[in-house]
């Protein structure tokens, strides 16, 4: 995917956190985590292997019990699908499109960024995706994660 341009569009990690990617438990292929925050529920299931965990987002910290909201992933501690690893470091995604985000900015040999709050995903992404040198690289790397076979 080459662009010329990427406009940010403020995103944030949370943006891409309710339906993850991951590993299955039990066959090791790819399965989704998702969660309802408002149903306060959070699901895994693999369509290759028939796998189905259901769990409450409840979880009790610093003694106070409540629903916590994080990454549909981490609440069943599985390993995400999107991930690699380059350069000593890890390039990694929750789901397809957090990985045409990263892809969109990556190719992009302009960037123009509006009105960011220091809190959004470009902002908060390690240097090695910001350099021209790694663009080749990063992007056909993100080509082998999009081909990973399920």
């Amino acid at each position: 995917m080459k662009t010329e341009r990427f406009n940010d569009q403020n995103k944030r990690l949370t943006d891409f956190r309710t339906e993850v990617l991951v590993v299955c438990p039990a066959c090791r292929k790819q399965a989704v985590a998702s969660v309802e925050y408002e149903n306060e529920k959070s699901r895994l299931l693999c369509p290759s292997c028939g796998y189905n965990k259901e769990r409450t987002t409840e979880a009790r910290l610093f003694g106070i019990r409540g629903p916590v909201e994080m990454a549909a992933n981490l609440y069943f501690d599985v390993e995400l699908w999107l991930v690699h690893p380059f350069k000593g470091d890890v390039v990694w995604a929750y789901n397809y499109a957090h990985l045409d985000y990263l892809e969109s900015y990556i190719s992009a040999t302009l960037r123009e960024h509006k009105d960011r709050s220091h809190f959004t995903l470009l902002e908060k992404l390690p240097r090695f995706y910001h350099d021209a040198k790694n663009r080749a690289a990063l992007l056909k790397l993100i080509n082998k994660m999009r081909k990973r076979p399920l």
